[in-house]
Formats: C-alpha cells, sequence, structure tokens
C-alpha cells in the first residue's frame, strides 16, 4: 500500500505567524513499500464531526472517495455513526480489541485500506513534527501505538538533557561569579580560622 507525500495542511492555519504552519497531514512517499501506517494526521481536536470533514477533502482526489472510516473509542469520546462530508457522507464506525487506539482506518470507494497514525490534539509542534516524520519513513515498521510512545521517550530524553545542560550552566556562571571561593569559605577557609583565634578574656581570682 503505497501513498502520496502531502505537506500542506488539511485546514489552513487562520493565525498570521511568522513561521508557516506544522503540515496537519503527511502521507507516505508513492511508491514505498506496504507498511502499518500509511501516514500521520495531527488533528485539531478529537471531535471527528468537525475533523473528517477537512481530512477526507484532503484524501478524496487522492484515494478516491472515503465511505467507511473506524477507531478505536479509547480516544475518542464521542463516536458519530455518519459525518456528512463535501458532496457525501462518511460511515463511522469503531473497534476497541482489532483496532490501534492511535490509529484512523480508511476505506476508499476506489483503492481499498489506509491507515493513518492520528497524533494527539495536545502534542507539541516539534513532537507533532517528528512523528509524522518517522511514520512516513521508507523504512517505519513501527505501530502507530509504537510511534506514539517513541516520541514520549524521545521528548522526555530531551527534556532531562536540556535541564542537565541548563543546571551545568548555572554552576558555570556560579564558579565564574566567585561562588567558587565563597563554597570554599564557608567549608573552612581562613575567616573561619580568624574567628576561631579570637582570645578569651582571663577571669580574675
Amino acid at each position: 500500500m503505497t501513498a502520496t507525500t502531502l505537506d500542506k495542511p488539511a485546514v489552513e492555519d487562520r493565525t498570521a505567524t511568522s513561521s508557516p504552519p506544522p503540515p496537519r497531514l503527511l502521507l507516505a512517499p508513492p511508491g514505498t513499500a506496504p507498511a502499518l501506517i500509511d501516514g500521520a494526521w495531527w488533528p485539531r481536536s478529537r471531535d471527528l464531526t468537525a475533523e473528517l470533514p477537512a481530512l477526507t477533502t484532503v484524501l478524496d482526489p487522492l484515494w478516491g472517495r472515503i465511505t467507511h472510516v473506524t477507531v478505536n473509542p479509547t480516544f475518542w469520546p464521542v463516536i458519530p455513526r455518519r459525518v456528512p462530508v463535501q458532496g457525501h457522507v462518511v460511515k463511522v464506525g469503531w473497534f476497541k480489541a482489532e483496532q490501534d487506539p492511535h490509529s484512523l482506518l480508511l476505506l476508499s470507494f476506489t483503492a481499498g485500506r489506509w491507515d493513518l497514525l492520528v497524533i494527539p490534539p495536545e502534542t507539541d509542534a516539534v513532537t507533532a513534527t517528528r512523528l509524522m516524520i518517522t511514520a512516513t519513513d521508507p523504512a517505519r515498521s513501527l505501530t502507530a501505538s509504537d510511534l506514539v510512545k517513541e516520541a514520549g521517550r524521545f521528548r522526555v530524553t530531551a527534556e532531562a538533557e536540556a535541564e542537565a545542560a541548563w543546571d551545568s550552566a548555572r554552576v558555570t556562571v556560579w564558579d565564574s561569579e566567585g561562588g567558587h571561593d565563597v563554597r570554599r569559605t564557608s567549608q573552612g577557609g581562613p575567616t573561619e580560622a580568624a574567628i576561631g583565634r579570637v582570645p578569651v578574656p582571663a577571669t580574675g581570682r
């Protein structure tokens, strides 16, 4: 199963920013070998009624009319039976045990089945971009859930490394501003010795 790379968002961001918004949909390059995931989709919410029309508007010309969609209900609070999209209606179903909770299965009227990684809406842009690139890598072999877990581990590691680098920078600044000498003084330097030698007045007899 192959797909086409799509670098533009399924729905255009309406707020002006200094840099272009990250894509909301990325599909595997054409001609790649069949894989567990055919692309990655980053919806803005968990509202299928609101999100599916924009997705199918992009996919219909590429894959043929999308007629059915299935999800795992774990992360979708409301699953409508039908969703009106541009020019037709998409039937929506769900499978709990049989379907990966982080995937969206689409059935096309002409092309067959496609599976997308669903990136959680609350994901930050950097992690979402990384997930999209990983999911559409020609050498990809992970499931949707495995991709999300891998991205989570990578984020935790990156945050820990950033925190360690920040701590190291603070120590460097502290030492460069004389903090190192202050610590040595507090641990028994010349000042402590001088205080210890203050004479004690003699007691008269």
